[in-house]
């Protein structure tokens, strides 16, 4: 299931690529293999090509950071008293260009790009191999797997910084100004819009990769963040091959991963080894198989956060993704032997009226540790569902009914009462907000959401949210006293 990570984790070490802040880049390690003497053999592609994803395990992105920075952002956390003060900064946003979380942020995504690019600097090379070393369809579909990556990485960074440096080569020595936002954009639509044409369907590619099919849902959110409702709706109809789980909770277990819902996930297999973990948060380097989102969110567990009020609330009586989002006194964990009690949700500053269920692993156990295989489902097809919905319902000519259709099939499995089709525009909105805020709870995605909706100030009021500065994040100063061509003056408002 997870023979990739495998291979990131063997052969990662061949590139020693430094951060795009760095005055003088150095894109190969002079004591290990260059790119004069590599790029013979598909072994050799495909872990350059391996090398580009391990970024995304980082403790900058999803093995630690990612998921306290935007769930905290959004109020669908609050802090226990012991959350690290690192952290509390995106509860009540107060964070700054010190900040380690936003420059790990910022360092793993631009490491990520410069490996994909030293794939696709050396993309002749590849082509220049003869088929019978290595298809036609295979050197294709390699280049596509760093188009997608250098893209994803991108949009990573687009929606938290706005206006970025743009590095298409991996042989840039001098830091690179700010490009619009809009610049930016086109990059991520172009290496998405390739990677769509020239990935392997998910029938076919190796579990764990990037396919055709993500392409198009990436391509299609990228448009639709800059509502392009009409080519986003057009992307998002090519992912097809895919129906939600019957089971809700299948999406967020071990056991169930790669799924029929399943699009895009970022791969986790501690079997393979977790001893450099603590020192990943940036490089992609060394064996770092584990995710710590289980410790850190598990009321057995740390339990430096919970879910917030405003969060519980939002679900609708019979709602059955409440059971499958939540763990509440009466719960059942580990594999039914064992009921949640009111002192399991207890902190020192009171009792809490939830834990988290979602990547947890106490449905199988008693507790968490500081490992967690657990794969994050970056892209479900109910998100594509929903995006559908609002693309449908936005666009000019839009059939409403047609929008409320697929919010349907969401809600058809979490057993609520279907939308009536003579919904307005504006009542399909509405419900928009809602069925993305009870559906995607914990994923990442709700604050990019009411941000780019324009309803963050409402949503957000009392928290320390300033409109005008805190949609985005500043460049962090390791990256504005090193840059020649980003100052600090430079930073985004506020900052």
């Amino acid at each position: 299931m997870k023979k990739i990570k495998y291979i990131v984790v063997v052969l990662l070490g061949i590139f020693a690529i430094n951060s795009c802040n760095d005055s003088d880049l150095e894109l190969t390690n002079p004591n290990q293999l260059s790119p004069e003497t590599y790029f013979k053999n598909e072994v050799q592609v495909q872990s350059a090509v391996n090398a580009a994803y391990a970024n995304l395990q980082t403790r900058g992105l999803y093995a630690r950071h990612i998921f306290f920075a935007l769930d905290n952002m959004s109020q669908e956390n609050k802090g226990n008293p012991q959350l690290e003060g690192n952290k509390v900064p995106f509860l009540n946003f107060s964070f700054d260009a010190s900040s380690d979380i936003i420059q790990f942020y910022w360092e793993t995504c631009y490491l990520g790009i410069a490996k994909a690019n030293f794939v696709l600097d050396n993309a002749d090379k590849i082509n220049a191999l003869s088929n019978s070393a290595l298809s036609q369809e295979r050197k294709n579909k390699f280049l596509a797997e760093a188009h997608f990556l250098r893209a994803y990485y991108y949009f990573l960074l687009v929606p938290r910084f706005g206006d970025l440096p743009i590095y298409t080569s991996s042989t840039t020595v001098v830091g690179a100004a700010r490009s619009p936002k809009a610049d930016v954009y086109k990059l991520i639509e172009a290496d998405f819009d390739f990677a769509s044409k020239n990935l392997l369907s998910k029938s076919t590619e190796q579990k764990g990769r990037a396919t055709k099919e993500a392409a198009y849902a990436y391509l299609g959110k990228a448009l639709l963040y800059q509502k392009k409702y009409d080519e986003a709706l057009a992307a998002f109809k090519n992912v097809t091959g895919f129906t939600l789980e019957s089971n809700f909770y299948n999406n967020f277990m071990d056991e169930t991963e790669h799924g029929p819902e399943s699009i895009f996930e970022i791969e986790y297999d501690e079997n393979l080894g977790v001893a450099d973990k603590w020192g990943s948060d940036t490089t992609g380097e060394g064996v770092a198989e584990s995710t710590l989102r289980g410790q850190e969110y598990g009321n057995l567990g740390w339990y430096n956060v919970y879910p917030s009020d405003d969060i519980l609330d939002e679900y609708e009586p019979g709602d059955k993704r409440f059971g499958d989002t939540f763990y509440v006194p009466g719960s059942k964990y580990n594999n039914g032997a064992n009921t949640m009690t009111a002192a399991n949700f207890s902190s020192s500053a009171g009792p809490r009226r939830a834990g988290w269920k979602k990547y947890q692993n106490y449905y199988k156990r008693t507790d968490e540790n500081l490992d967690s295989s657990i794969n994050f489902k970056v892209m479900r097809y109910s998100d594509v569902l929903l995006m559908m919905a609002e693309c449908e319902s936005m666009r000019a000519g839009g059939v409403q009914a047609t929008a409320i259709g697929y919010i349907n099939q969401v809600r058809l499995r979490a057993n609520v009462p279907l939308l009536a089709t003579t919904l307005t525009k504006d009542q399909v909105f509405t419900a928009l907000v809602h069925e993305r805020k009870v559906e995607l709870a914990g994923e990442q995605v709700r604050f990019d959401d009411i941000i780019r909706w324009g309803i963050a100030n409402t949503e957000l009021a009392g928290t320390g949210f300033t409109a005008g500065k805190s949609e985005l994040w500043p460049i962090p100063n390791r990256e504005t006293t090193s840059n020649p061509n980003i100052k600090p003056s430079d930073n985004n408002p506020g900052y």
